[in-house]
This record gives structure tokens, C-alpha cells and sequence, in this order.
């Protein structure tokens, strides 16, 4: 009799919870549009965030939602993008493809290093080391953190210890700009040609001291611009890219080359008035 009555209670708590659960699952249902699928496996599956999200799920479902555009994706090919518009019945959208750029070009070729890293080859590690040795504290360390988290293989660090950006392959997901300890990538529109590739706040010519294509703080680029294009902030050209900034004229007078055109094809252009720079090896101290 005693089991009985075991087997009845538990027989009827399962046929309770059973119930129970039958009920929840049709209250807390929340319907999902088949369509999210449908649009996240026409995505690359990056999973990079340089659409804003935390990934093509994410994505998708804003894109099912019309918050967002195809167009945003810039992983994506442009037959990618225009499949999803089609699927999705919008306007696949312009978006600007954006990509990292880098304000530092002193490789170890012109820029002097006063104390030899050792130990684990990490920007961030050298960088907890008196900043890393180089001479210009803000300069890039070389060490290629840049270069190891980025997954689309958009860079490569040059003979001179410099990374170089593909901006074919670049996505603009951002992990450059995060490893980066002297924070010098930026994400910017692919159109902003006209660049400084410096980010010391020193002036003068003592700037050449630790680095030849430094920025000294003369001012020509500014005094060559039109209307309100440069202007000098903390001893640092800022280029104002609201304004027309498709011209290479700010660059010509530049002393060191530290204002540059990045060409698409030839990649970094300086002006004539630029000191040209043919040393292949180490740059060592008091040479110039």
C-alpha cells in the first residue's frame, strides 16, 4: 500500500510539472523570425563588431528588424551585401569602408632605441618597462601586438619593425586599437588620405634626436591649409576632416615627412621639401 501511494504522488507531481511547463512554454514563448537564420547565414560569421555588434547574430536580427542596413557589414562582399537587400526586400545602403590607421612611422631605421628591451616580445610587456626604451615615448614599440590579434591578416609589421595596414583586408574591428598600449590606431573612413603619422607632443628640433620623421611642431602644414583644415593642438597638427581635406598641398613644406598622403597603391607619400631617408639598418644614437 505504501508503495503505492509513492508511485501515485510521484506519478501525479509529474503529470503537474508537466503541465506546468506545457503552460509556461506557451506564455513566456517569444516568437523569432525565421528570417534572423535565413540573413545570418548569408553573413561572413566574423564575429568582428565593426558593424557596431557583438556579432553576425546580433546583426542579423537588426538587420531583420530594418535597424540596420547590409551595407554596415563591411566584411562582407559587395555581392554579399546586395543578397541580403534582396532577401530582406531594402536598399542594401552606402556605408564608408573604414580602416586603421597608424600615427607613427619611426621605425627602427629613424628612430633611435636608449635601452634594449628583453623578455617576453609584447608591446604591452615592454611598454610596463620605463614605457618600452624607445627614445620617443610615444612612439610604436615593434613588437607586432597588433599584428598577432588581428584575425583577417590586415597586418604585417615592415623590415623596420612599423605595421602596415592592408586596407583591402582591414575590417575596422577595433582589436588593433584596443592592444595597442601607446594607443596609436585609429579607425577612420578610408577617404582620409591626408594623415599625421606622428603622435609626440614634443616641439622643436630635439624631436630629431630620438627620430627623424617626428613631428617638430613648425606649423607649415597649418600655414599652407586652407581655411581651418590643420590646426596645431598641443604641438600636433589636427587634421579637420569635416573640411575639404582631398589636397596634398599641407604636406610639401613638411621638414620630416611627418604629415603624409596615404596613396591606395604606393601607400605613405611625403612632400618635396621632405628629408629623404635611404638608411636600411639600425638607426643607433647620435647618428643622423
Amino acid at each position: 500500500m505504501t508503495i503505492l501511494i509513492a508511485l501515485l504522488s510521484l506519478g501525479g507531481l509529474t503529470l503537474f510539472l508537466a503541465v506546468m511547463l506545457i503552460i509556461a512554454n506557451k506564455k513566456l514563448y517569444v516568437y523569432e523570425d525565421p528570417r534572423i537564420d535565413e540573413v545570418e547565414a548569408m553573413l561572413p560569421h566574423a564575429n568582428c563588431g565593426a558593424c557596431g555588434y557583438p556579432g553576425c547574430r546580433p546583426f542579423a536580427e537588426a538587420l531583420v528588424k530594418g535597424e540596420m542596413l547590409p551595407g554596415k557589414c563591411s566584411v562582407s562582399s559587395e555581392d554579399g551585401r546586395n543578397a541580403i537587400a534582396a532577401y530582406l526586400g531594402v536598399d542594401a545602403g552606402m556605408e564608408e569602408k573604414r580602416v586603421a590607421r597608424l600615427a607613427c612611422a619611426g621605425g627602427s631605421n629613424v628612430a633611435v632605441v636608449r635601452a634594449e628591451y628583453e623578455g617576453l616580445s609584447s608591446c604591452r610587456g615592454a611598454a610596463l618597462i620605463s614605457g618600452g626604451g624607445k627614445g620617443c615615448s610615444w612612439g610604436c614599440l615593434g613588437h607586432g601586438d597588433c599584428e598577432k590579434v588581428c584575425d583577417f591578416d590586415a597586418i604585417s609589421m615592415n623590415e623596420f619593425g612599423i605595421p602596415i595596414v592592408d586596407e583591402a583586408k582591414c575590417t575596422a574591428c577595433g582589436d588593433c586599437v584596443e592592444v595597442c598600449p601607446k594607443d596609436l590606431f585609429s579607425l577612420h573612413p578610408i577617404s582620409h588620405r591626408l594623415w599625421v603619422a606622428c603622435k609626440s607632443l614634443e616641439a622643436g628640433d630635439g624631436v630629431l634626436e630620438d627620430c627623424e620623421v617626428g613631428c617638430t611642431a613648425c606649423g607649415k602644414c597649418a600655414m599652407d591649409a586652407k581655411g581651418d583644415l590643420i590646426t596645431m593642438k598641443y604641438n600636433l597638427p589636427v587634421i579637420n576632416y569635416s573640411a575639404n581635406h582631398q589636397t596634398q598641398v599641407p604636406i610639401q613644406r613638411c621638414p620630416t615627412g611627418a604629415i603624409v598622403w596615404l596613396d591606395e597603391k604606393q601607400g605613405p607619400i611625403k612632400g618635396a621639401e621632405a628629408k629623404k631617408i635611404i638608411r636600411k639598418g639600425k638607426l643607433k644614437m647620435g647618428e643622423s
